[in-house]
């Protein structure tokens, strides 16, 4: 399986797109539990130069990797601009983007188009084919850890939950993004309606 799309990327994933993978996070522990508190859990030890991808499995190290429940949720990709448009709509300075605790987190994409879309980022290591599902809707930590506002403000903008179809690694810095369908970077911290799905 591990490589088992990866020879039909050229034809069926025909839109290339130079992005930047600005953070990158793998959890073997939730940061995030209960009711959001005053305080910021500790999250330096999360934080990532690169992370090893798994086809079915998804991200080595991380708690979600190999559990059945979160085969269609494995890696969570989301657009940094989502959050500096939020930022500048509340009236706050831009937040670590990592506090949204997503996987990987791009900038010049247009990442909430990918619901329902196979894709691919290679980011010089060779090419990881991600199927991006359904969105990953923000929490109540994010009115505590962001702004006050952000748990509402990132809906519909909040990343994509993916599905790992082949093995790899991501590395931070410089990448290259192949899509089925045309994007718009210009749209890439703008809201889309949940639940909508482009096939």
């Amino acid at each position: 399986m591990a490589g088992s799309h990866l020879p039909m990327i050229n034809s069926e994933l025909p839109y290339v797109y130079d992005v930047e993978i600005v953070g990158l996070l793998a959890s073997p522990a939730h940061r995030y539990a209960g009711r959001p508190g005053a305080t910021v859990p500790d999250q330096a030890a999360d934080r990532r130069d690169r992370l090893e991808i798994r086809a079915g499995v998804g991200i080595v190290g991380d708690r979600y990797a190999g559990r059945p429940a979160h085969r269609d949720a494995q890696v969570t990709v989301l657009a940094v601009e989502s959050l500096e448009s939020l930022a500048t709509e509340l009236g706050t300075a831009p937040s670590d983007p990592l506090l949204a605790r997503r996987n990987v987190v791009l900038r010049g994409a247009e990442v909430e188009a990918l619901r329902g879309q196979e894709f691919v980022l290679d980011s010089g290591a060779g090419p990881v084919l991600l199927r991006g599902g359904r969105p990953a809707n923000p929490c109540a930590w994010m009115d505590a850890v962001l702004a006050p506002g952000a748990h509402r403000g990132l809906r519909g903008r909040g990343g994509v939950r993916c599905a790992a179809l082949s093995d790899g690694v991501l590395r931070l810095g410089p990448a290259v993004l192949r899509s089925a369908l045309p994007l718009d970077a210009t749209a890439a911290g703008a809201a889309r309606p949940l639940g909508r799905l482009r096939r």
